[in-house]
């Protein structure tokens, strides 16, 4: 199966998937490299994941798109109320309308939980909105990534913050890469479990 990973970040999705042949799409060349270290085995491209969609979606059995999500979070209500003012990326909904009417094969399109309600209805798992052209079982329980997130907010250090996402993704990362970046990847990355289980249900479908 071919997959096209997007905005791949150090593929936290990914890290379970087997019998695939994967290209990877992210744009920083840092976080690129790291995916490569981690799967040495994929084609990865560095570059424009929303453009590289629109020109090769076609060459792909299952696409897997993870658009940024800062401008969509729950935090924006704050940052408004703090002056902080910026309109939602629209990128997320046009990949998903794209490929809802123009892909062929499976998709999945990943976000965090936004501040307001979602354009288009997607199922939800864990802290995450998912839009799929195949059926995925909901479920809202309270994980242990809301529970760093907690802790995160009092007085826990970097280092202990690195050590807990560690455990939740099960990634160590490299030999000289800062821990403020560490955390940072580690905490943009889709729980390992739930990015096979989606792509297992495609499978099954």
């Amino acid at each position: 199966m071919k997959v096209l990973n997007l905005y791949a970040g150090i593929g936290g999705n990914r890290k379970h998937w087997e019998d695939v042949e994967v290209t990877a799409v992210e744009l920083d060349p840092k976080i690129a490299e790291i995916y490569k270290d981690f799967f040495p085995d994929d084609n990865v491209v560095i570059g424009d994941a929303h453009q590289y969609l629109l020109d090769n979606h076609q060459d792909y059995d299952f696409i897997w798109s993870s658009p940024p999500c800062p401008t969509h979070s729950v935090v924006n209500g704050f940052l408004n109320a703090q002056g902080c003012k910026r309109y939602p990326d629209m990128n997320l909904y046009q990949e998903i309308i794209y490929l809802d009417k123009f892909h062929k094969g499976g998709y999945c399109v990943e976000n965090v939980m936004s501040y307001y309600k979602p354009l288009i209805k997607p199922y939800v798992r864990d802290r995450h909105y998912f839009w799929c052209n195949f059926e995925i079982e909901e479920c809202f329980k309270y994980n242990s990534f809301n529970t760093i997130n907690a802790r995160s907010n009092t007085r826990m250090s970097t280092s202990d913050n690195y050590d807990a996402l560690v455990d939740l993704h099960g990634f160590e990362m490299p030999k000289g890469v800062s821990k403020t970046m560490s955390v940072k990847c580690l905490r943009n990355c889709v729980k390992p479990e739930t990015g096979n289980y989606i792509l297992n249900k495609y499978r099954e479908d």
